[in-house]
């Protein structure tokens, strides 16, 4: 089961709520206090963030490059 599928609250978070809880859990990780299999739910939870933060990002990209196809189309004189 991949880490989306174990946290599917994560598809409701906005790009920002991702990241802050992503920063989150590295720190929870960084911190070395929880158990084994306290660091694997938080590595699991920090992949499906990361990966959300990641969707959000090419979602933006693609806006950005549709936008920047529109401005150069042959209607615009370019």
């Amino acid at each position: 089961m991949s880490a989306e599928a174990k946290n599917p609250d994560v598809a409701q978070l906005s790009y920002e709520q991702a990241r802050e809880e992503l920063v989150a859990v590295v720190a929870q990780l960084e911190a070395g206090a929880a158990t084994l299999e306290q660091s694997l739910g938080l590595w699991e939870r920090g992949e499906a963030l990361a990966a959300r933060c990641e969707a959000w990002l090419q979602g933006a990209s693609a806006r950005l490059d549709a936008a920047r196809g529109q401005q150069e189309s042959p209607d615009s004189g370019e």
